[in-house]
């Protein structure tokens, strides 16, 4: 079935599969059941509206709208809504149902649902259980961690993306269980690497791709269970030393131009996986770990039966979901959500199950419209209802839905909380955007020393520029501190240039 998407005009297919899957996803009544109509987007399209609804790593100072606190947080001072810190968000302190209004079937629901968003209390930054963090998002049981974006159980990490369960980990993206890794991507249990992607229990190995049970090799690519390799060759243990030795890897003039042989030498010679699957049985996408019958999907692990899947760990029978994880079963059009089932076009819940059009719900059932919601049921616009009343009344509003073109579409962008520039849309769907005038902090730009020997703690308190961007940044003490452990020169861009970098190094989410 071709389609022609709403939005970019493209043209896309809805295949069989798909067709079963949105009756799978029907909300149900006891022995009735309204189906989900097929989407009016393209894959590309659904995914962009998503990402307009995350900011990951533009934050502000700000002071809670409840207690009055300073604290980090991912809304300015200036947003319209009302921001709580994490500590009072999740507190008693205010209720959510205090908000509950009836349902207007004389103005759309998204209209309804967006000044909603603007009286129940936001959570600022999303931090559960973690100590020395306040710089993160997206993070639990986080220690002393700075930048760490999607983190879990991670110690001194910093600069991160989707790290999990290490420590000591800098500018790397999707590294699990690892430790001492620096400018990494996509690796697993690995130790001490450094300028690595596709890397699994590997040790002390730089500037390498695709390596596997692998120690002390440099310039190398596809080995399994080697050790002492120099573009691919073995060495003696005593010639592998003295040549890395030779390098001079703590100079940043030195590195780079090692970084660029590297790149230069991967392309000359086709190192690239143009479709990265480890045991996957019927799949498409990139990025794939021990997945079954999951399609145009890209960074999954453990799914089955899926599509359309954007960095999501342990789906079933899922579309089009977002960083999401815990096992997500039987939804659709989801984003930053934890262990969701049966339910469809939510953000930043957690542990729910058969919720719809609902924000920052968790342990919860059989809400529409919330929220806020904490272990609650059968409630539409955070107003509480009977089971008997919640089953009568939602059939008409989807009805309504259907006649305003809302029923089956994700939250329409207008009501975003965050300026695009500030959504991750704006890494993977980049727009134009005004320069930032910067003349506050115009001073005598400082220069780095070349080698990290040379630098000592007062680089920390120098405002330096980035060669790429000219957007101003600092070095943080500990940051400072596993460069010099590690022998790592001091970056000359901005974190946020760097983060790009990674991704342009990753590639396109696109297939076709």
């Amino acid at each position: 079935m071709q389609k022609i998407c709403k939005k970019c005009s493209k043209s896309f297919e809805i295949s069989s599969e798909d067709l079963e899957f949105y009756k799978k996803v029907a909300v149900n009544f006891g022995d009735k059941a309204i189906e989900m109509p097929s989407p009016t987007f393209c894959p590309d399209c659904r995914n962009q509206r998503r990402m307009m609804f995350r900011n990951d790593r533009v934050f502000y100072h700000r002071k809670c709208d409840l207690s009055g606190k300073q604290f980090i947080s991912i809304y300015s001072s200036k947003s319209n809504y009302k921001v709580y810190q994490p500590s009072e968000w999740y507190s008693d302190k205010w209720d959510a149902m205090d908000y509950g209004r009836d349902f207007d079937f004389s103005r759309p629901f998204f209209e309804q649902f967006n000044e909603l968003m603007l009286a129940v209390p936001r959570l600022g930054i999303d931090l559960v259980n973690c100590e020395n963090s306040d710089y993160c998002n997206y993070c639990g049981d986080d220690k002393d961690c700075y930048l760490d974006i999607a983190g879990e159980a991670n110690r001194d990490c910093y600069f991160n993306l989707f790290v999990k369960y290490s420590s000591d980990v800098v500018d790397s993206t999707f590294v699990y269980k690892s430790e001492l890794c620096y400018e990494c991507i996509n690796c697993y249990e690995c130790y001490n690497a450094q300028h690595c992607i596709y890397c699994e229990n590997c040790s002390d190995v730089y500037f390498c791709f695709d390596l596997k049970g692998c120690r002390n090799c440099i310039f190398s690519h596809g080995l399994r269970d080697q050790e002492y390799c120099i573009f691919n060759k073995k060495y003696s243990k005593e010639d592998y030393e003295v040549y890395v030795k030779k390098l001079d890897l703590g100079s940043f003039l030195q590195r780079e131009k090692l970084r660029e042989g590297w790149m230069k030498f991967r392309k000359e010679n086709d190192i690239f996986s143009s479709n990265y699957q480890l045991n996957c049985e019927n799949c498409s996408g990139d990025d794939l770990k021990n997945c079954k019958n999951t399609f145009h999907s890209f960074n999954a692990l453990n799914c089955e039966d899926c599509a359309y899947l954007f960095d999501v760990l342990d789906a079933k029978d899922c579309r089009d979901l977002n960083y999401s994880l815990y096992k997500p079963e039987l939804s659709y059009e989801l984003i930053s959500t934890l262990s969701m089932t049966k339910s469809a076009f939510c953000m930043a819940s957690h542990y729910c199950n058969e919720v719809f059009y609902c924000d920052l719900t968790n342990n919860s059932n059989n809400l529409f419209g919330c929220i806020g919601l904490r272990h609650k049921q059968y409630c539409i616009l955070n107003k509480q209802y009977s089971r008997e009343e919640y089953e009568a009344l939602l059939p008409k509003i989807i009805d309504w839905m259907r006649q305003t073109g809302e029923w089956g579409e994700f939250f329409t962008a207008s009501i975003s909380p965050f300026a695009y520039e500030e959504t991750v849309a704006m890494e993977y769907f980049p727009i134009q955007q005004k320069e930032e005038s910067q003349q506050n902090y115009l001073g005598p730009d400082y220069q780095i020393p070349d080698s990290i020997r040379d630098v000592d703690q007062e680089l920390c308190k120098k405002i330096l520029k980035c060669q790429s961007s000219s957007k101003f940044y600092k070095v943080i003490p500990a940051e400072l501190k596993f460069y010099q452990k590690m022998k790592i020169p001091i970056p000359r861009k901005s974190s946020d240039q760097r983060h790009k970098d990674r991704i342009d190094l990753r590639n396109s989410r696109k297939i076709g």
